[in-house]
């Protein structure tokens, strides 16, 4: 009798330390899947899962939104990892970034408010069907795109996702050979993961305030838009937060991120999600590159991930804390009220302004 209790005693301690989930390992698709189903039942207040749509592979294509109900429509943070197979690094980011919200939202006010300000929604993966391709062997861990046939005419698979979307789509940083890893599909949002995105951010534009597209490897902050003869309309506003990201990733590790638009400090491309999301009004988009600069390039080892992890979170909640301030803390329109009651007191008008 003593034995069996000991036994069952053992049993419970290892079911319990098993159940620790280890955000500083790469996990295959099948993990972070029940990851995701096991962040609802600790935190059913706040999150859930929701499917928008499907692969190629016909697997489902899932978020967590994370927020306090309100009863009203709220602004939104929108966040994708792994568009890229090989990036494992993205994920990973992902699922630390949620574990971060979860863990501050009831001990840090700041963070407390912003989740009853607004959603975050945050898809680990959105590549799934490459990403599980990459976990096959050693010669499929490079592997990039989707897993879509080529045209008829073509024996190579797959599209890359971050060329498939409706910005300047087809026009520089592409290829039409099939086999291209920059192939851009045959039409915009040709592939059922980049018109899954599409399709749920498009019809809520009006509600995201920030649009977060994580990647790897170079150290980089990039900002609309990939086309060299294209400049954000708040190319200057996108330019400021990301290198306040940047300073805020360097105070953590002292990783130097550089910060421009692709094509000055990286080269140009078009189809990227980061430049569709701009182009639908969504005011800061950003392509996070993490590390590292090409040492591992997209085989970063796992001694990295959590370095990695907290300097990019750090970087990522300073355009988040920027956009969530801007939207709900008044700071601006009270500058532009202070300034408006400075000109008229100066005897400047609307007339004279023009």
């Amino acid at each position: 009798m003593m034995i069996i209790t000991i036994i069952i005693i053992i049993t419970i301690i290892l079911n319990k330390i098993g159940a620790q989930y280890d955000y500083y390992k790469y996990h295959p698709m099948s993990e972070i899947t029940s990851w995701m189903e096991q962040m609802v039942k600790d935190h059913p207040d706040v999150v859930t899962v929701v499917k928008y749509g499907k692969t190629y592979e016909s697997r489902d294509i899932s978020l967590l939104k994370i927020g306090l109900n309100t009863g009203k429509e709220k602004k939104a943070i929108w966040m994708d990892c792994g568009i890229h197979a090989r990036e494992w690094i993205a994920p990973a980011f992902c699922q630390y970034f949620v574990r971060e919200i979860l863990q501050t939202y009831k001990t840090d006010a700041k963070m407390e408010e912003m989740v009853k300000n607004m959603d975050f929604y945050v898809t680990p993966v959105l590549n799934i069907d490459g990403y599980i391709y990459t976990w096959e062997n050693e010669t499929t861990r490079l592997w990039r795109k989707n897993r879509s046939p080529g045209p008829e005419d073509c024996g190579c698979y797959g599209t890359d996702l971050n060329r498939n979307f409706d910005a300047n789509w087809g026009t520089v940083g592409v290829s039409f050979d099939c086999c291209s890893n920059t192939y851009p599909g045959t039409k915009p949002a040709s592939e059922p993961e980049a018109k899954a995105v599409t399709d749920f951010v498009g019809s809520r534009k009006d509600i995201f305030l920030c649009f977060l597209t994580i990647h790897s490897y170079g150290q980089l902050i990039l900002v609309p838009y990939g086309h060299p003869n294209y400049t954000a309309p708040n190319y200057d506003e996108l330019m400021m937060v990301g290198k306040g990201a940047a300073e805020a990733v360097w105070k953590v590790h002292g990783m130097n991120y550089t910060v421009g638009a692709s094509p000055d400090v990286l080269y140009a491309n078009s189809g990227s999600s980061r430049d569709w999301a701009r182009m639908q009004g969504i005011p800061l988009t950003f392509t996070f590159e993490l590390r590292d600069n090409g040492t591992y390039g997209f085989e970063l080892p796992e001694d990295q991930i959590q370095p990695t992890c907290e300097e990019a979170y750090s970087g990522a909640l300073h355009i988040i804390t920027y956009a969530h301030d801007k939207t709900f803390s008044g700071a601006v329109a009270n500058a532009a009220v202070t300034l408006w009651s400075i000109l008229l007191a100066a005897g400047v008008t609307g007339a004279t302004l023009m």
